[in-house]
């Protein structure tokens, strides 16, 4: 199993090739909720992600409800400034959802609400409105990898395979 990251309406097409890479490079499935502000052909794109395209996993889902419809049953943590615990405060496990929102506006507000026992933040100071993007998404990765003892990462490559 991977962990999986849920971009929804994602804006910047930069920040979406420096997750896809992320992802690429982690063994992360991606998934993208429309609308998106950038056509999956955008250069900006492409050169972000570079050669790591083939790597990648990458589902688009019509809208928010039928990303949630396809992943019933899978644990989410919301990515949220809102969020009353923190990223690190949470049990993460192979298949989770990590999601996050559109660059200027985040998660809708009824989501992060009907969903606050699994929202998380990443601290920063009061006056910061928020990270970048794909910094939050690899911040947030890593962590969840960490906590798996970066499991998924060992059992592919270079390291080796498990059984």
């Amino acid at each position: 199993m991977a962990f999986h990251i849920v971009l929804v309406e994602p804006e910047i097409p930069q920040n979406t090739g420096n997750i896809a890479r992320t992802c690429a490079a982690t063994g992360a499935r991606l998934h993208i909720v429309k609308p998106m502000g950038f056509s999956v052909d955008d250069k900006s794109l492409k050169r972000a992600g570079l050669d790591y395209w083939h790597l990648l996993g990458v589902e688009y889902h019509e809208n928010l409800e039928e990303f949630l419809a396809s992943a019933k049953g899978g644990r989410l943590f919301l990515a949220s400034t809102k969020a009353p615990q923190k990223y690190t405060e949470v049990t993460y496990r192979d298949g989770d959802y990590l999601v996050f929102g559109k660059e200027t506006r985040g998660l809708p507000e009824a989501f992060i609400q009907a969903n606050l026992n699994t929202a998380v933040r990443i601290p920063m100071i009061e006056d910061a409105r928020s990270l970048n993007l794909s910094n939050s998404v690899a911040i947030m990765l890593y962590e969840a990898l960490r906590q798996t003892g970066f499991q998924h990462l060992l059992c592919q490559g270079k390291f080796g395979t498990c059984e």
